[in-house]
């Protein structure tokens, strides 16, 4: 017999305890229930947008519909979590371009971001040096020499005023540039006769010495002599991600670039159920990853690990990004190739062989058709014409190009947030007309091309709200500029939110499984204190429980969350 206090939580929820009738028909108890008004879960299923009511056994939705169409799967074991006030559940909201372990690395290192000067910077890295041992390793990320007056590379001379003993090496925000005391610089065997490695650049000075700055392929010179994380530290980091990511209402990530090391990690934490957030890992490529690719992930789960990461060319912000024409800025330069369209081809064609998909990082419109070039001639030889190739990025991209995405069922897998952090000076790299076709989500949209959006943390803040306010306004946190950056770029709320949810499920071979709330998905759901919207009220909102199939994963002090007990 079913609690009457358990019904009476779920009356409570909906608002009314007037319908006191029970069901005849027998169904088993459900784990959870999500209840609350008649606008309070917004589904993303076109059949049935709002719901007052989600059914969870087992971690999968079972049913859908009011409360008193649900009150017959309470159990005195169930859960109820109730929507009071204005708060909104939602399908999971996913990063369909993260760096979860990435994050898990930031929060044990330096944070550079929005640091206002290269002397700045290095008082804050020499902070860190001051509590760890001698000669210890100093990592970090998030400089940005844009922000910078001038607009310089910093120097390796910087550090060494402040920093002696300690080798450091400090990562660009985008990743694409790490930054070198002179101490480093000397443990990586680095003089003035050691070549620019393929695809990477060494920054030099007069008489050919480095500087300390390392673009592209040139970083591992450096980086290949930073001692390798242990598997306690790999699973530490991974647990701390998530915890943070939770707590912002993330349900899901694309994990880019990671090692097998760490892919096995993953799946041991999955495998005990103590993953707390659902994780598609792309591998990132080095030569003979081929060989050792363990079975592609066919069924899901917390873990799924079916797709392998290459870099086409380098970033916008370090002018690594590999352009058609010379940087408007910087007229000498026109990127880097890190990988051609060939070797693209080669491995892209054993991947789809293999049952693995190819996503390509590719910002530069040059790395872009390098890119479908290469999904084209892979899609020719391939038996398999559903490969779901991916675009990471695809920044700038030439008018030609944008309609070969739909063509080729290439995904664009874009991040919101790039543009906002990219307009001060995004122009001044490419010029008024190149600018036209960067950052062009709504012509890729209206091109018919699929696409899903990420946000590539730690290179970016990780909630996917800012993501979703910058896909909606093209505008800053602060609300610059009036209007927004391009504003025909802008997308409508209920789209850029499918591109947080139903779109990664779907970059992910995951559609039928996860993405929207309705009977068969799992249950990924991501509660907000408000609805979502189209405005800067978007920025205050907050996450106050995060579940992940069918778990509560995280709860905030206004969740109201109780039993049959």
């Amino acid at each position: 017999m079913r609690h009457a206090f358990a019904f009476l939580l779920i009356a409570t929820a909906c608002g009314s305890a007037q319908n006191d009738k029970r069901p005849v028909k027998d169904v088993p108890p459900a784990d959870l229930v999500i209840a609350g008004s008649s606008s309070s879960i917004r589904t993303m299923d076109p059949e049935h947008p709002k719901v007052e009511a989600i059914a969870i056994r087992a971690g999968v939705i079972e049913a859908v519909g009011s409360c008193s169409e649900l009150e017959v799967r309470l159990g005195p074991e169930t859960q109820v979590v109730r929507l009071v006030g204005d708060q909104q559940a939602l399908p999971g909201l996913a990063d369909a371009h993260a760096h979860l372990y990435g994050l898990g690395k930031a929060l044990e290192s330096v944070d550079l971001r929005g640091v206002s000067s290269e002397q700045a910077a290095a008082q804050e890295i020499a902070k860190a040096a001051s509590v760890v041992p001698q000669s210890t390793w100093i990592t970090g990320r998030g400089w940005d020499q844009n922000r910078w007056s001038p607009a310089e590379f910093p120097k390796a001379a910087t550090l060494d005023q402040v920093i002696a003993s300690h080798p450091v090496a400090v990562r660009r925000i985008d990743g694409h540039a790490r930054w070198a005391n002179s101490r480093a610089i000397e443990l990586a065997g680095i003089r003035a006769d050691t070549p620019d490695p393929a695809g990477g650049k060494i920054i030099r000075d007069s008489k050919g010495n480095a500087t300390g700055v390392f673009i592209d392929t040139a970083i591992d010179l450096v980086e290949s002599k930073i001692p390798a994380a242990d598997r306690g530290a790999i699973e530490r980091r991974i647990r701390a991600a998530a915890t943070h990511v939770n707590a912002l209402g993330l349900t899901a990530v694309h994990d880019m670039g990671i090692s097998l090391e760490t892919a096995e990690v993953y799946q041991k934490l999955a495998d005990a159920n103590e993953l707390p957030i659902r994780v598609y890992g792309l591998l990132g490529y080095e030569k003979g990853l081929e060989d050792r690719l363990p079975p592609a992930t066919t069924q899901p789960g917390l873990f799924e690990l079916r797709a392998v990461k290459m870099f086409a060319d380098g970033a916008l912000g370090s002018r690594g990004a590999a352009l058609l024409s010379p940087y408007s800025d910087a007229p000498k330069e026109r990127g880097l190739v890190i990988t051609d369209t060939a070797e693209l081809t080669r491995v892209g064609t054993l991947l789809a062989a293999r049952g693995y998909q190819l996503a390509v990082h590719a910002i530069g419109d040059r790395g872009n058709r390098m890119t479908l070039d290469a999904f084209e001639a892979t899609t020719k030889q391939s038996k398999n014409q559903d490969l779901r190739f991916r675009v990471e990025h695809a920044q700038v991209l030439d008018e030609a190009d944008i309609p070969r995405f739909a063509e080729l069922g290439a995904i664009a897998s874009m991040q919101p947030t790039h543009a906002t952090s990219d307009m001060p000076w995004a122009q001044a790299r490419l010029g008024a007309d190149r600018i036209r076709g960067s950052y062009a989500w709504r012509r890729l949209l209206d091109s018919k091309a699929v696409l899903a959006f990420g946000s590539d943390f730690p290179v970016e803040k990780p909630s996917p709200l800012l993501g979703i306010y910058a896909a909606v306004t093209r505008q800053s946190e602060a609300g610059s500029p009036e209007g927004g950056w391009h504003p025909d770029q802008k997308l409508e709320l209920d789209e850029a939110i499918a591109l947080f949810t139903s779109a990664p499920a779907f970059a992910a071979f995951g559609e039928n499984h996860r993405g929207s709330i309705r009977p068969g998905m799992a249950a990924d759901i991501s509660v907000f204190d408000a609805p979502l919207t189209a405005d800067r009220r978007l920025l205050e909102r907050r996450a106050t429980t995060t579940i992940v199939d069918g778990r509560i994963v995280y709860r905030s002090n206004d969740a109201s969350i109780s039993t049959g007990q």
